[in-house]
């Protein structure tokens, strides 16, 4: 199946795609935004935003509000592309699904 292909293994985690389907959204969240937002603790949540940072699909700022550093994340051109292949293929696999149960 040509879609199973296409399938990007850093989306397979299910914490990785919600973070990109938010920043999809958004143009920034911060890691405080995303922990409240998933639901995940620090360790967790900050290994899944460096998984998909060394692929290169987030890159990230760090800032100070009101003396407090926030970091905040964003999607990278590459990482949009890699979602959207990620989202075609899954459509796909879906559309396929449906036409054989017919």
């Amino acid at each position: 199946m040509k879609a199973l292909a296409a399938l990007d293994p850093e989306f397979e985690h299910r914490v990785r795609l919600a973070i990109a389907v938010l920043l999809m959204r958004h143009d920034e969240i911060s890691f405080a935004a995303f922990k409240q937002q998933l639901q995940l603790t620090d360790g967790n949540l900050g290994a899944q935003l460096r998984r998909l940072e060394e692929a290169g699909y987030l890159a990230l700022r760090r800032d100070f509000v009101e003396r407090k550093p926030v970091t905040w994340y964003r999607m990278t051109a590459a990482g949009r592309a890699a979602l959207e292949r990620h989202l075609g293929a899954l459509q796909s696999m879906i559309a396929a699904a449906g036409s054989a149960a017919t």
